[in-house]
């Protein structure tokens, strides 16, 4: 009797944990990779993109986004030259990224001219509306309410945010 007792306690366990195995599958499949594209305008092997990539990844971590685990960075490397920049633009929407960080004003532009459905986010653009990357502040705070502009020339143009 003890013995079909334990066969019953073990059949138990089995079908119950196998039970919620599609359980334990759907909660791991519910955390979505996601996709950041990074264009930037220095060489990867330039210090300050080493800094930036730190300070990138220490930040979306404080958000919940680990590389890896539920994040992806594709970086590429526009080194300050245009041609290379519109290549690496057009690779990196290729890619189908959730939405593309440009770092610098110089990569903006081409990625403008081949993302047509991914948004994208640019940081240290000096004069965006100058350079023509919006048509004006109030209209890029209309499409982004998070928006901020930090940029201390902005700060001495009178510009708000």
């Amino acid at each position: 009797m003890a013995s079909h007792i334990a066969r019953r306690k073990f059949l138990a366990t089995l079908l119950g944990g196998a039970a919620a195995w599609p359980l334990a599958a759907r909660a791991q499949q519910r955390e979505q990779m996601r996709r950041i594209g990074a264009l930037m305008n220095l060489t990867a092997d330039d210090p300050e993109a080493s800094a930036r990539v730190t300070a990138l990844a220490q930040g979306l971590q404080q958000l919940g986004w680990t590389v890896g685990r539920n994040l992806q960075i594709d970086y590429r490397w526009g080194a300050a030259d245009a041609d290379r920049s519109r290549r690496y633009a057009a690779e990196l929407v290729a890619l189908v990224p959730d939405v593309i960080l440009a770092g610098g004003g110089s990569v903006v532009g081409p990625l403008l001219q081949v993302a047509r459905n991914v948004p994208i986010v640019f940081v240290n653009a000096v004069d965006p509306v100058g350079a023509g990357l919006v048509d004006s502040l109030r209209s890029l705070a209309a499409t982004s309410p998070d928006s901020l502009c930090s940029n201390t020339a902005s700060a001495r143009n009178g510009w708000s945010c």
